[in-house]
């Protein structure tokens, strides 16, 4: 996703944004055909670009995902929940040959699937970001002598060493702490993914996709980018702080 223009009402300019997905080339004469991760992909994106489309805000550096770094995945991640929802799944999940929709059970074992390893793959990703922040809390002039016995003292120090589960990255090619702008906010793609899943919780509770629900996600989060601390957004969207226990439930760690 890449904004063109931000929508702002100082200069009165409406947003442009884009999606653009890089997809493998298929052969001449065969139709183009996505697979399960480019579908994410797609989804996802699509989310950044609503974020952007939604803004209502004055001033344009304020405008659609120009939010905390550990917040602007969030609206995304909440995108991706209408894959398979009903009403969605059956528009677009079809043979591309037969017109034949997707059939249930092949959609119920992708969802059941979402949980495998999710103890291993959760561990991991903690140990990487537990890494992240230790290594931006260092002070001036110190030196690390060696970088595997760091690694094994910050991660062990906050309860996830784990031999079973070997550290993610090691910081020798950790490129998103920094090369990637998520110096010391690595975690944010999990406390994101937190109140994804808490705001999927509150669709299903208040009846999926409904226009009336969609306004309120759309009035309340989508349109109001970085003018108002994002907490107090999802307070204002959520009528509460997050919660983890949607998280947990989601990855079958409950």
């Amino acid at each position: 996703m890449n904004n063109l223009v931000d929508q702002n009402f100082l200069f009165e300019q409406l947003p442009v944004v884009v999606n653009n997905l890089n997809i493998v080339k298929p052969p001449a004469g065969e139709p183009t055909l996505l697979s399960f991760d480019f579908l994410v992909t797609l989804f996802h994106e699509f989310g950044h670009a609503l974020h952007g489309l939604f803004s209502q805000v004055k001033y344009p550096r304020l405008s659609g995902t120009s939010v905390e770094r550990d917040f602007v995945e969030f609206p995304s991640q909440v995108n991706e929940m209408w894959i398979f929802w009903p009403e969605v799944v059956t528009n677009f999940a079809l043979h591309y040959q037969s017109g034949e929709p997707l059939p249930q059970h092949l959609i119920d074992n992708i969802v059941n699937s979402s949980t495998f390893n999710q103890g291993h793959e959760t561990t991991a990703y903690l140990q990487a970001a537990i890494l992240d922040l230790a290594l931006h809390e260092i002070s001036d002039g110190y030196e690390i002598a060696d970088v595997v016995a760091f690694e094994e003292a910050a991660i062990a120090e906050y309860g996830l060493e784990y031999a079973p589960v070997p550290t993610r990255y090691r910081s020798t090619y950790f490129a998103h702490i920094f090369a990637g702008d998520y110096s010391a906010g690595y975690y944010g793609y999990i406390w994101s993914e937190i109140l994804d899943a808490d705001t999927v919780d509150w669709f299903k509770e208040n009846g999926g996709l409904k226009r009336s629900n969609g306004d309120h996600f759309r009035n309340q989060l989508l349109s109001r980018g970085g003018s108002i601390d994002s907490m107090q957004m999802f307070r204002n969207f959520r009528g509460r702080d997050a919660t983890i226990e949607p998280l947990l439930k989601r990855r079958g760690l409950n």
